[in-house]
């Protein structure tokens, strides 16, 4: 039974930080102050193979509150192989830039920064093209950054989801990820985004050297990017608590290429300047690999099978009041009720996916990177 012994330190501490997180996301009020529009803004969407989406998003663009000419939207076409240019083509107020460069690993942090250098705006909000921002999406940003005097703003993200498996397993695994990016970066303890709703002075990524340095790495036009801007600016880098602000996206609409946007996620861990990810990182792997090694172990003691379904159940009643918040804020009270059967297949995914993210390349929007 001695294999029990690091199970429940890890266990121990798992729970610990799980606590915190929650905390930590509770103690964030809502942000609803509201300030005068007075900030010019550029949106940054970069697009590859788009044309189902992209429409959605220019439309909801247009019904933004905030005052039409204090923000300008430019997309920048990454050599898409359909309408995507096309259909952009179509929208008089909104510029279409196309991306030149060809040999590089990281095509959309070089669209980003074509589209930053076209802008005029001195604050820079970038999303993604499969995405649909809240009417007073850019109100909001502004008023924040406005009344906080934050540099880089990190604003939540929700997926959209039917009642399939994989649809709904993606949104609760997801709006978990977004509750502790809140959490972390309402504390100052770990630099965490998502790409899909950024916000950062324009000034700022200049001071910072852009991309330089982290241009190689194939992903991280978010995190690597919040990392470098907080090293000079620890006090301005803040998450944006509100409903108003929350963009949605859509989900994956295969296993395959779930597991390949995962890897894509998970592939820069390695490369994070902000250290303090990796002993967090390996507490929740080796909990997750807990649940391997019980049912190992369970063959040659049935005992440990036990062991395995109550540190199951334990895991989940830890993680449960955090998710019914998150639950509440999101909008998908559905989640609660099914989290704890969707234990299992997070427990895989991630020793999967945290294996097999830091060798060999993945495949996204048709490519294959590192």
């Amino acid at each position: 039974m001695t294999v029990l012994i690091p199970v429940f330190i890890v266990f121990f501490i798992y729970a610990l930080l799980i606590m915190f997180y929650s905390r930590a996301w509770k103690n964030n009020p809502l942000f609803n102050q509201p300030v005068p529009p007075s900030t010019m803004i550029s949106v940054i969407v970069p697009a590859r193979n788009e044309e189902l989406a992209i429409g959605s998003l220019l439309d909801a663009l247009k019904q933004q509150t905030y005052p039409g000419e204090l923000f300008e939207v430019i997309v920048i076409d990454d050599h898409s192989e359909d309408r995507t240019a096309e259909i952009v083509r179509q929208y008089k107020d909104v510029r279409l830039v196309s991306l030149q460069a060809d040999a590089i690993n990281s095509f959309k942090k070089k669209a980003i920064e074509t589209g930053i250098a076209a802008a005029t705006g001195e604050l820079i909000v970038a999303t993604d093209a499969d995405c649909r921002p809240n009417a007073g999406w850019l109100q909001t940003i502004s008023a924040f950054r406005n009344s906080t005097g934050a540099v880089f703003i990190a604003a939540p993200v929700v997926i959209e989801c039917n009642s399939s498996l994989l649809q709904m397993f993606q949104a609760i695994d997801f709006m978990i990820l977004q509750g502790i990016t809140g959490a972390v970066v309402q504390t100052k303890t770990l630099t965490m985004c998502n790409g899909a709703n950024l916000a950062y002075d324009r000034s700022v990524f200049y001071e910072v050297g852009g991309f330089d340095g982290i241009d190689r790495i194939a992903s991280g036009d978010d995190m690597l990017l919040m990392h470098k801007i907080w090293k000079k600016y620890p006090d301005r880098v803040l998450y944006l608590k509100s409903k108003e602000a929350m963009v949605s996206t859509q989900p994956q609409l295969s296993w395959r290429d779930f597991y390949q946007q995962r890897l894509r996620w998970a592939s820069k861990a390695g490369q994070y300047d902000d250290k303090r990810f990796l002993p967090v990182l390996l507490v929740v792997y080796l909990l997750n690999l807990s649940f391997l090694i019980l049912a190992i172990a369970g063959f040659w003691n049935n005992e440990y099978w036990m062991w395995m379904i109550g540190l199951w159940i334990a895991k989940t009643l830890v993680e449960l009041p955090f998710v019914h918040s998150l639950a509440t804020f999101f909008n998908k009270e559905w989640a609660v009720r099914w989290f704890l059967l969707f234990q299992p297949l997070h427990i895989v995914y991630t020793i999967i996916s945290g294996l097999f993210s830091q060798v060999g390349k993945y495949e996204w929007k048709g490519r294959r990177v590192k």
